[in-house]
């Protein structure tokens, strides 16, 4: 451990410890002052005189000396000062307000007619896609459905905002993102139903699709299993020199696995190219975020492991759009993973197998 400024020697260093010690002995027994060796503590001495405090000798701290720590240089303080939780949430970041304006000095990239056509029909035709199959299950024709009602802007505007050769790892609420490459109703019909013609031969309960053929990795029902699997895809694609990158999805609930936060580290640590899109809509199932965890949302997360890390609306497909095209082009350009938090709400039940007035009421639904 190395200091900067103001280096003493060893020597010099030991026999200020030394002095010290003989310092308080001497006090304490009333024994004979010992004389302060030359070269120690130029600063200027105060002595301590309130109860309860050392009885050694205070000197100034100097301003220059730092820690040269692994990871970056530590400045030293003379205060015993705590981190604590702020007050103050961080911003989020939207392009269109209320009412469709842009709002003014707001920065986006910009999305031409036919591309901002395309991505209003594709959210359309998700929310079609969800009413039929979701009244399928309710008819008894399949088993299970899960919507993305309320989060199309998500699915939609992040898939546009990607490359086709990015590997996407989802979770199961993101639908749209395979509808955006390519994967045709029927495709999705097929897998819902698990007749002859879905790629899983029935294997796989509905809504767990996959298609190697879109770089879509299949669902996985556990929660947040493929955020490491999705770290470990983005360290191949930097191995291989890939102009490409890995994106994973999961919702606030998979913020509080384990998973999550081993491969965030492991991201950061070896900067791989990838994009960790949480889904904050402010429920996991039945638990409230409230309950979930006591720092600001998933985005400080980030943060909290050296990240680059923003926080978006979710319902404003703009600023969905615009935040993960530039993501993706720092995740690739400069190796490194980019968090997106988006904030969005969960209109619908969480499944078919749920009803979410038994947890919140209709009135919050509603607003």
């Amino acid at each position: 451990m190395a200091f900067i400024g103001n280096a003493r020697s060893t020597a010099t260093r030991l026999l200020g410890r030394v002095f010290s010690a003989s310092l308080l002995v001497a006090r304490r027994h009333s024994l004979p002052m010992p004389a302060r060796p030359s070269g120690v503590w130029q600063g200027r001495r105060f002595w301590s005189s309130r109860v309860g405090e050392s009885e050694l000798p205070l000197y100034d701290l100097c301003s220059d000396q730092v820690m040269d720590f692994p990871g970056g240089k530590v400045t030293f303080i003379p205060e015993m000062r705590f981190l604590s939780n702020s007050d103050e949430r961080i911003g989020c970041y939207r392009v269109l307000d209320d009412n469709g304006h842009v709002l003014s000095g707001s920065s986006f990239h910009e999305v031409n007619e036919e591309l901002g056509v395309k991505m209003y029909r594709h959210m359309i035709t998700l929310q079609v896609m969800d009413t039929i199959l979701y009244e399928a299950q309710r008819q008894g024709r399949i088993s299970f459905y899960l919507t993305s009602t309320g989060e199309e802007a998500i699915n939609i505007a992040s898939a546009a905002a990607l490359n086709y050769e990015d590997i996407v790892f989802p979770q199961y609420r993101e639908p749209g993102v395979l509808l955006w490459r390519g994967f045709a109703l029927q495709e999705f019909a097929n897998q819902c139903f698990g007749n002859k013609s879905d790629y899983g031969k029935g294997r796989q309960m509905p809504i767990h699709y996959g298609s190697s053929k879109h770089n879509y990795f299949t669902v996985s029902s556990p929660i947040a299993t493929q955020i490491p699997h999705a770290v470990g895809a983005a360290y191949s694609l930097k191995m291989d020199r890939k102009n490409a990158c890995a994106i994973t999805y999961f919702g606030d609930g998979g913020t509080s696995e384990g998973d999550f936060h081993a491969a965030l580290n492991f991201a950061a640590v070896m900067e791989v190219p990838i994009i960790f899109f949480c889904r904050n809509n402010g429920w996991a199932i039945s638990t409230p975020t409230t309950e979930q965890f006591r720092s600001d949302g998933a985005v400080i997360r980030g943060q909290a492991y050296g990240i680059r890390s923003i926080r978006v609306d979710g319902n404003d497909a703009l600023a969905v759009y615009s935040a993960v095209y530039a993501a993706r082009e720092m995740a690739v350009s400069e190796t490194r993973p980019i968090l997106v938090e988006a904030l969005t709400y969960r209109v619908g039940h969480h499944s078919t197998s749920d009803d979410s007035t038994k947890y919140r009421p209709i009135d919050e639904i509603e607003h």
